[in-house]
């Protein structure tokens, strides 16, 4: 039986890594520490929040001596780190709290690993510090690049990518130097339930509902290889359970698409839906171009971001060598099930983008 403590485990990725951790390992024992900011949110959380291996505790992972008492008060031996600043465009007009928590905030946890599991005990203690990064540290490559493979250079072209290079560098630095038992997993471009609505898929669903411009920016051609979240949670499952101590892993989706097809491709969906469901159209009525099936039209291409990685491909050969690992959802599958989510979902992505989930949050925790 494990007893993880999981970092940001109320944002995207980490709350359905949770769901996931429990549902397949319900006698293990999970400790959520996030801050609650606002990509954190307890209704991510809200299928576990009734079982009695699940608890939650509101706290920044810079704060050290937090971090100790949770590892000590509920013997964890298994850290799973996913708080992070995770926005690119964010990062670029205020890169401070990118370095504060993906940089000092895991130079936080590492030291109170290394106390609670190393330093404080006379004989050896079973551990893991896995640490859950990104194909952005690897920079760009051309269409005829091959894929990111864990021997990749790091080359991060963002404040955000660089600020997890950083973090990288750090754990694998705690390991070659006091011996903590760490692994590393960087993964490529996450969608599924649950994700914050600023990001490129939930914003083209959530803009077509309510009959807004889905932006694109430059030309569209932005390659990216998608990875849907419950197989990213599966990848890091393998690498806890047969990952060799010290070793990095990529775990990707096997799905290179370019931005501009990403667009289209929900807006096929989601018009089918409202194709086959007349349901939609009064649920939703500002959703005009799909009510129409014209939600093409809608798209809107503005200038392009600074400094934008052209393309990014994760080659997973070594995780699905060494530890057996394949994507369970191709694009297809996986796409069409973020859509019926987010349809299915309304509470939850409107709750997100009015504020009224973070002005809850404040007032419980004021």
């Amino acid at each position: 039986m494990k007893k993880l403590l999981v970092t940001g485990g109320a944002g995207f990725i980490g709350a359905n890594f949770v769901h996931y951790w429990l549902s397949k390992y319900p006698e293990d024992n999970v400790v959520v520490l996030d801050a609650l900011t606002y990509a954190g949110n307890l209704e991510n959380l809200a299928v576990v929040q009734n079982n009695e291996n699940f608890s939650f505790v509101k706290g920044d992972i810079c704060d050290q001596a937090l971090v100790e008492t949770l590892l000590i008060d509920h013997q964890v031996d298994t850290l799973v780190h996913f708080a992070a600043e995770s926005h690119v465009d964010r990062s670029i007009t205020g890169p401070d709290a990118f370095i504060e928590t993906n940089i000092l905030g895991t130079y936080s946890l590492l030291k109170a690993a290394k106390k609670c599991w190393l330093d404080d005990r006379d004989k050896p203690f079973e551990h893991r510090f896995h640490h859950v990064s990104t194909d952005e540290v690897y920079g760009t490559l051309s269409a005829s690049d091959p894929a990111f493979t864990e021997d990749t250079a790091y080359a991060p072209n963002s404040p955000y990518s660089a600020s997890k290079a950083a973090s990288d560098h750090l754990v694998r630095a705690y390991h070659h130097t006091y011996g903590l038992n760490v692994t590393t997993s960087n993964c490529s471009n996450n969608y599924g339930p649950y994700h914050f609505p600023e990001k490129l898929i939930p914003l083209v669903i959530t803009n077509i509902l309510h009959n807004k411009s889905l932006p694109i920016y430059g030309d569209g051609m932005q390659i990216r290889d998608w990875l849907y979240v419950e197989d990213h949670a599966y990848g890091i499952d393998l690498v806890l359970n047969k990952g060799r101590i010290g070793e990095n892993y990529n775990i990707g989706g096997n799905n290179e698409w370019a931005n501009i097809n990403i667009v289209k491709e929900v807006c096929a969906l989601v018009e089918t839906r409202f194709a086959e469901s007349s349901e939609l159209a009064t649920r939703f009525p500002e959703a005009l171009a799909a009510i129409e099936a014209n939600t093409e039209s809608l798209i809107t291409y503005v200038t392009d971001r600074l400094g934008h990685d052209r393309r990014y491909a994760i080659d997973a050969t070594k995780t699905r060598v060494e530890l057996g690992y394949e994507p369970k959802e191709t694009f297809e599958t996986g796409i069409a099930k973020t859509v019926s989510w987010y349809l299915d979902n309304e509470a939850w992505w409107k709750a997100v983008m009015d504020g009224s989930y973070q002005d809850w949050v404040e007032g419980q925790y004021s």
